[in-house]
């Protein structure tokens, strides 16, 4: 086993703890803390992790800035840790408020809350990004000391399991569609996380550059027919865009809700149900305006032997999230599609603040 494979698997065992709600350390050359997730927690567990009501708070400087813990400028950082002091009255409940700010309009968050320095800086920016990887609100009790735990993990690990690419073809198939019935299905799996990502070649390959559409999993536009985006119109337009091709591939990346994943994004839509647009959404929840790694689309490629491409899309960052990663763009091809009344804002918003173009 390669030694980031190897440092990959622990931060995977970390995550898995987590979204089980079981405790794990963090640890990085300026120390360690013990971190148990917030959403995971009961009053029963929280007791096993913290028999003395010790443990503080730790959540993104993004969330901590609604309550008055820092200044816009640190909120802007999706990484930047804050520790809340606790105090006797912050039980289960109203933790579960400060980390959830979907929460705010039905439990108004009384306060005084009082922020306090981080002793291990680097540990808690890590335990951040665990949880974003995990799929989690970054939000966490947070304890000093060696006490329980069901996994460990440093910084280190973490940050080679984010960057790991350890994707292999498993298997793949003829798949007739119904945009073309000539079409090959492609499996990729990696030893380090859960998720597979698929490719779907169309038509006859030949020395031409295919065109190419990155697809991020979307199940409530792809599967279910949502209106608040435009991503299940845009899959079967590009399909039929790529079947119009000489040839082309379609990747399926399983990077939910622009990579904070599903649970996240159904948050991310009830906060835009509060009045926030998606970008400020995704903040407020305390990820990045986009977490996608597009890298992993560019190994996809590699795989199947493809170094240039014609890409679909109406987004520039994945323009450059390929060519950063060794894939060629001859061209950028737009996919139009009119909008409706539940996805106007949602739009705009692509094109004014994340600067989508057609």
């Amino acid at each position: 086993m390669s030694s980031a494979s190897s440092q990959g698997r622990a931060a995977a065992r970390a995550i898995d703890a987590l979204r089980r709600g079981w405790p794990v350390r963090v640890a990085a050359r300026d120390g360690a803390i013990r971190v148990m997730a917030i959403e995971g927690a009961d009053a029963v567990t929280l007791a096993g992790f913290d028999p003395d009501g010790q443990a503080d708070l730790l959540i993104s400087a993004a969330r901590a800035e609604t309550l008055k813990l820092a200044n816009q400028l640190a909120a802007a950082d999706p990484d930047l840790p804050v520790m809340v002091e606790r105090t006797a009255w912050i039980d289960v409940d109203v933790a579960t408020s400060i980390a959830d700010p979907v929460l705010d309009l039905a439990s108004p968050l009384k306060g005084p809350f009082r922020a306090k320095p981080l002793a291990a800086p680097l540990a808690a920016k890590a335990a951040l990004r665990l949880a974003r990887l995990a799929g989690i609100l970054p939000a966490y009790f947070a304890a000093e000391g060696e006490g329980d735990r069901e996994a460990d993990a440093t910084a280190d690990e973490i940050a080679a399991y984010d960057d790991a690419i350890h994707l292999a073809i498993a298997t793949r198939a003829r798949l007739p569609v119904s945009a073309v019935e000539q079409a090959e299905i492609i499996a990729f799996r990696s030893p380090d996380e859960p998720r597979e990502h698929i490719a779907l070649v169309v038509g006859q390959r030949d020395a031409s550059p295919p065109v190419i559409r990155l697809h991020s999993e979307c199940l409530t536009g792809d599967v279910l027919g949502s209106l608040k985006c435009d991503c299940g119109p845009q899959l079967h337009q590009a399909l039929h865009q790529i079947a119009d091709a000489k040839w082309g591939i379609l990747l399926y990346l399983r990077q939910e809700g622009r990579g904070i994943g599903l649970v996240n994004k159904l948050r991310a839509y009830a906060l835009q149900d509060q009045g926030f647009d998606t970008v400020d959404a995704n903040v407020r929840l305390g990820f990045a305006v986009d977490a996608r790694d597009f890298s992993v689309a560019a190994r996809m490629l590699d795989l199947l032997n493809v170094g240039e491409v014609r890409l679909l899309t109406n987004n520039p960052a994945k323009v450059a999230g390929l060519e950063a990663a060794g894939i060629s763009v001859a061209e950028r091809l737009p996919i139009i599609l009119p909008s409706n009344p539940h996805n106007e804002r949602y739009l705009a918003t692509k094109r004014d603040r994340t600067g989508h173009q057609l």
